[in-house]
């Protein structure tokens, strides 16, 4: 019980961190920074997305392991907490598109996780992280910039890190069953 629950603030912190990486990504980190949008990087061939994207993707996976490691009241108030961190980090012409489309995603990742975790914790990870991160790429795009001109390149950069995370989660489960970690 114990290791669960340091596990799982160690998740929430990363989680919580994710939120001001990616925006401050947004502006400073990519391979083209125009003066009237964001800094991008190349997710796929042709596809440039929003470097924020990485650690977004990333987020959708420690959300799941929260709520895993320390249920779903901690998980809510963690996608409250971080809508607020948005809206207070995020440049002011990002504030309404990171809260509300970070609230919105990951209420929609938790409305998927939720019935599906208990039949198979990797299967769960990526079907509610593919809904979230659809979610938040529609959401942002639109209202951050009032155009889905980057949305291949945002699902496609989410989805890379998601996928990345796979195994790891899937040695997770597999180390939860030996050692008789339950989730919460």
């Amino acid at each position: 019980m114990q290791r669960r629950r340091i596990e799982g603030f160690i998740y929430l912190a990363g989680f919580g961190a994710s939120i001001p990486l990616s925006n401050w990504m947004i502006g400073h980190v990519g391979v083209v920074c125009p003066d009237t949008g964001p800094c991008l990087l190349p997710v796929g061939p042709g596809l440039l997305a929003p470097s924020g994207v990485l650690v977004v993707g990333i987020a959708f996976v420690l959300r799941d392991l929260v709520q895993r490691r320390l249920g779903k009241g901690w998980t809510l108030l963690a996608i409250a907490l971080g809508a607020l961190l948005s809206a207070v980090l995020a440049p002011p012409p990002l504030v309404v598109a990171s809260s509300g489309a970070f609230a919105i995603s990951e209420l929609a990742d938790f409305a998927v996780y939720t019935p599906l975790q208990r039949r198979g914790l990797v299967l769960a990870v990526l079907a509610s992280s593919l809904v979230g991160l659809v979610v938040d790429s529609l959401l942002f795009l639109q209202l951050a910039f009032g155009s889905l001109d980057f949305l291949a390149g945002q699902v496609v950069g989410k989805a890379w890190m998601v996928l990345l995370s796979l195994p790891l989660v899937s040695w997770l489960r597999r180390r939860d069953e030996r050692l008789g970690i339950q989730p919460a």
